[in-house]
C-alpha cells in the first residue's frame, strides 16, 4: 500500500484499509491518503477513519447508487443514523420507512414479489420455504447485532486510546482482538446474507 500511495498516479481504490490495523497506523495511513495528489476511493465501514477524509459519499441499495456531497457525518445526519451498519440492518418489515434497505435485504424483497416459481408451489412448500427465510433473515439480524456490538467497543477503545489519558497495555491487544473478531463477525453476516439470497431466490 505505501508504494502504491508513492507511485504516480491519480486514482486509488481502498477496499476496508483499516482492517487489522491498530489507531497509529490508522492515523498515518489517513494523512498518507489526505497527502495524495489524486482521487481516492474508499470503501470502508469506519466512520472515524472516514471523519475529514472524504467529500463525497456514494450509498449502494435498491438497484440504485445515490450521491451524497458532503462528509461521513453529514451522511449519518441526512439518513438519522449513527453507524454506517444500521443501513445493512434494516428489517423488510419497515422498507417504506427506510429506503435504504441492504442489497441481501432488497434481492430478498424482489424475490418474493416476482419470483415465477412461488406460484407453483404447494401451500407446504410455500410454507416451509416461508419458514426458511425467516430463519435466514434472523440470522442476518443477529450476526448484524453482534457486528454492532463489536464495533460499540471498538469505538469505545479508540475513544480512551485517542484520549491522551494512560490506560493499560493490555488495550492494544484487546483491540486487535476486537479488529479480528469483527472480521470473523462480518464473514459470518456476509455467509448469513448470501443464504438468505439463495433461499429467496429458489
Amino acid at each position: 500500500m505505501i508504494k502504491m500511495l508513492l507511485e504516480p498516479v491519480n486514482l486509488l481504490i481502498l477496499d476496508e484499509p483499516t482492517n487489522h490495523l491498530d489507531m497509529r497506523t490508522k492515523d498515518v495511513l489517513k494523512d498518507a491518503i489526505r497527502d495524495f495528489n489524486g482521487t481516492v476511493i474508499v470503501v470502508s465501514h469506519d466512520r472515524e477513519f472516514l471523519d475529514g477524509l472524504v467529500e463525497k459519499v456514494y450509498e449502494f441499495g435498491g438497484g440504485r447508487v445515490r450521491e451524497h456531497l458532503g462528509g461521513i457525518y453529514d451522511f449519518l445526519e441526512t439518513k438519522k443514523i449513527e453507524s454506517l451498519r444500521e443501513l445493512e440492518m434494516t428489517p423488510a418489515k419497515s422498507a417504506e420507512k427506510q429506503p435504504q434497505l441492504s442489497k441481501s435485504t432488497t434481492v430478498a424483497a424482489k424475490a418474493e414479489a416476482e419470483s415465477p416459481k412461488q406460484g407453483r408451489l404447494s401451500y407446504e412448500e410455500q410454507k416451509a420455504r416461508e419458514r426458511l427465510i425467516r430463519k435466514a433473515q434472523k440470522s442476518v439480524a443477529e450476526s448484524g447485532k453482534t457486528i454492532a456490538d463489536i464495533e460499540a467497543e471498538i469505538a469505545e477503545i479508540e475513544q480512551k486510546l485517542s484520549s491522551g489519558e494512560a490506560v493499560d497495555p493490555d488495550i492494544y491487544q484487546r483491540h486487535s482482538d476486537l479488529q479480528k473478531k469483527l472480521e470473523n463477525a462480518m464473514s459470518v453476516w456476509e455467509l448469513a446474507c448470501m443464504e438468505l439470497e439463495e433461499i429467496s431466490n429458489s
